[in-house]
């Protein structure tokens, strides 16, 4: 199925008939090679991105970035031990930022957000658009932003797409106030291009506690990799704020890591199964939200052994349900609910109402769409409570969210008939998913009764 299949063809998610035994090889971080790509297009001079997701979300990226004047280049060749593997490279050239210039952001957070700073430094207009939900999902927090440090913006006064930014050519910058308690990459995207502007760039959070720290955290030591100078409240400066000092950046040779995210629906195969997935190149130390899998995966039933062949996942067969925050790492909600779906007790997932302002609203699609088959999942203030009840086959639907569809998977390994609205949708961060699962099932993927009819 590619990306141009309908929104309702139906894909039958495989049942497993057996424990899962499998190595699987995830792509490339989206977070990490669209940062990678901001800070490239922003260099003072050419630099790489080996081994780089090539999705949805970050082809839109670089065809954003080439509108402006950004040379971007494939690259297939094996001159360094870094471009083996399916990823390649990417040779990032950067050029005068210019308008006019029309950016198409898919239903991508990190371009709709990480853009328009780029944008206030080019020559002439850039306007943006995208999907339908893009035009729902929170941009106050750039938007006012950028016109606090200088920047000229038409958008209706919505807050949020369709938008121009009239880029300038440079932009002041200094300290602004922002509440980005609905996104942490409200805070990135300042970052990322704060170096650029004259005065460089202080951001301080006034809102709610910050989601999705760990990625502002990636953002921060990519920065300083591609030598910018920040100062973070991690390290001595004031809480909730953050500068960036005004620098040139070097155009680095970046070698992006697996998402580790991604990796998500692959470990929970082993834990349903009782079986064992090894993901190659796991990184020994990450500022990938993924990495917290490895805590809590094992508090539901597995464990796990970081080793030079990767992250080994081993399940038992027995699925405990857990008591977790996850406010820094909500991403890896949709998964850990399917799972906890399947668990022989309660959960309890807490600190991601900020989920309702995703791709879709996640937590109100989580509930629907495992209740339907037969769950009992309830929505809390700011999370899930999900307790696990005798689930029966149907159609799972996705809202267009590529997470919703790696969950519904997840359960169609234990629950027959499973059916999967739009997995086509999966190719926002994760090409061939499909292939990937059934590859990894092997020998222990069943017929299911949706494969039947």
């Amino acid at each position: 199925m590619t990306e141009s299949s309908t929104h309702t063809d139906l894909w039958p998610a495989p049942l497993a008939t057996g424990a899962v035994d499998a190595t699987v090889t995830v792509p490339g971080s989206k977070s990490v090679t669209n940062r990678a790509l901001v800070l490239a297009a922003l260099a003072a001079e050419p630099g790489w991105v080996r081994r780089p997701l090539r999705s949805r979300d970050t082809l839109l990226m670089a065809e954003a970035l080439r509108a402006m004047g950004v040379g971007i280049e494939e690259t297939v060749s094996s001159s360094s031990a870094a471009d083996a593997g399916e990823g390649g490279a990417w040779r990032v050239i950067p050029a005068r930022l210019r308008g006019p210039a029309t950016v198409d952001v898919g239903n991508a957070g990190t371009v709709m957000r990480f853009l328009p700073p780029v944008a206030a430094l080019a020559d002439g207009p850039v306007r943006f658009d995208g999907d339908p939900r893009s035009y729902e999902r929170p941009l106050h927090g750039v938007i006012d932003a950028l016109r606090a440090l200088g920047a000229r913006i038409d958008d209706n006064e919505r807050g949020a797409l369709p938008l121009t930014v009239h880029g300038a050519g440079a932009l002041d910058g200094g300290p602004v106030e922002i509440d980005a308690s609905s996104s942490s990459q409200f805070v990135s995207a300042l970052l990322l291009s704060g170096p650029r502007f004259n005065q460089g760039v202080e951001v301080r959070h006034v809102g709610a506690v910050l989601p999705s720290m760990p990625h502002i955290r990636m953002t921060v030591d990519m920065l300083r990799m591609a030598g910018a100078q920040v100062d973070t409240p991690e390290s001595g400066g004031e809480p909730n704020v953050w500068r960036v000092s005004p620098s040139a950046l070097l155009g680095r040779d970046i070698v992006v890591e697996p998402d580790l995210s991604n990796a998500a629906p692959f470990l929970a195969a082993a834990l349903v199964t009782g079986g064992r997935v090894t993901i190659p190149d796991w990184p020994e130390h990450t500022t990938q939200p993924g990495d917290a899998l490895r805590d809590i995966f094992t508090a539901m039933g597995g464990s796990c052994e970081l080793s030079e062949a990767g992250l080994t996942f081993t399940g038992t067969g027995r699925i405990t349900g857990i008591d977790a925050d996850l406010h820094e790492v909500g991403e890896l909600t949709p998964v850990i609910a399917a799972v906890a779906a399947l668990a022989d007790s309660e959960s309890v997932l807490r600190g991601i109402a900020h989920l309702r302002l995703h791709e879709t609203d996640r937590l109100a699609a989580l509930a629907k769409e495992i209740n339907e088959l037969g769950g009992d999942v309830v929505e809390t203030e700011d999370g899930l409570r999900i307790r696990p009840r005798a689930l029966h086959g149907g159609v799972f639907h996705t809202y267009e969210d590529h997470r919703l569809a790696t969950a519904a998977a997840v359960i169609g390994l234990a629950v027959d008939g499973v059916r999967v609205e739009n997995v086509a949708t999966t190719a926002k961060t994760l090409p061939d998913f499909p292939a990937l699962w059934t590859g990894m099932l092997g020998p222990v993927a069943g017929a299911t009764t949706a494969s039947r009819v």
